[in-house]
């Protein structure tokens, strides 16, 4: 008798993607890793094109063609709108008997517990966060950006941090040494010269985000306002964190908040300190912990959940990423 899958899982952000075939039992019957999903930008055909190269590679390691069930937690699946479009061009491959897509911050909250039961927010290029709850109830927010109110992510760092040192340099703003540790990084002299560089595209604009750890590390050497800015994050952080945990009916129940995305699992000390401070205070049944294992697992445990594996098979899959 051949192998026979139960759970096709798969992780795809926007820079990596990670897939997972796992049987009933919990074992991982083979692994795959390629490049970022990203439909906005190469559109949805061709993002689930270059997927389905890494889930052949997955199934070709495990011996199988097909699983029983997709699990399937996408970067920009901000929307239902976009899950169920998602959700229809991957049934449409024809992996799985079933397919559920969703948002990829919830496979980093799944990773993060052990049922399905919690906050997680996530902060990396950008800022989102998701809850749930065993009977399917879930939070979540847009996260797209300004436009659907949010505020932080190493892309919103950074700018925010551009902003304040060039109103220091010309006189609008208060002091700050950002204005000397932001053009330093690229090895220039001033504002004006940083900021004649990135408009004239002599740095290129993907580089921005290499400004946020010099954001944290001009905080950490006590620079007001970079200190005001990471704690405006912290208070963002909590802020969603609250919102979610009331949605849920959880603020008065002892639940996991997880902390993940390369912001946040850095652990700076500032801003590790001030989120936990703010979580007492207004979530104080809250128990936050930072989430560094690989999300592939929380797609793995979620399609575990809708196939009713028994715990073992659970403790199996998470026995094998977390070793």
């Amino acid at each position: 008798m051949g192998l026979t899958a139960s759970v096709l899982a798969i992780d795809a952000g926007n820079s990596k993607t990670d897939v997972a075939v796992v049987a009933g039992d919990g074992e991982v019957l083979g692994t795959a890793r390629g490049g970022g999903f990203r439909p906005p930008v190469v559109g949805v055909g061709a993002a689930v094109d270059a997927l389905g190269e890494v889930v052949a590679e997955a199934f070709a390691r495990a011996g199988v063609t097909a699983a029983d069930h997709v699990s399937a937690c996408l970067a920009n699946a901000d929307l239902p709108v976009e899950e169920e479009q998602l959700a229809a061009a991957l049934r449409a491959r024809g992996w799985g008997t079933t397919v559920e897509v969703r948002n990829d911050t919830f496979a980093i909250l799944r990773a993060g517990v052990s049922a399905p039961r919690g906050v997680a927010v996530v902060c990396g290029a950008g800022i989102n966060c998701v809850g749930m709850r065993p009977d399917g109830r879930t939070a979540r927010f847009p996260a797209l950006g300004r436009i659907s109110g949010d505020w932080g992510g190493g892309w919103g760092l950074a700018d925010e941090a551009l902003w304040w040192a060039a109103r220091a340099e010309d006189g609008r703003g208060g002091p700050t040494e950002l204005a000397r540790t932001l053009p330093a990084h690229f090895g220039l002299d001033s504002m004006y010269a940083l900021i004649e560089a990135l408009h004239l595209e002599h740095i290129e604009h993907a580089r921005r985000h290499e400004l946020t750890p010099v954001l944290f590390a001009t905080a950490g050497h006590g620079d007001p306002v970079a200190r005001a800015i990471v704690d405006r994050l912290a208070e963002e952080v909590v802020v969603m964190a609250t919102v979610a945990l009331t949605r849920l009916d959880l603020l008065d129940e002892e639940t996991p908040v997880l902390l993940g995305g390369s912001i946040l699992a850095a652990r700076h000390p500032q801003l590790d300190d001030r989120v936990r401070e703010l979580l007492t205070v207004r979530a104080p049944k809250a128990v936050p912990q930072v989430v560094t294992a690989r999300p592939v697992l929380g797609a793995a445990l979620l399609g575990l959940d809708h196939e009713r594996a028994e715990g073992r098979a659970h403790a199996r899959v998470r026995g094998h990423f977390e070793r």
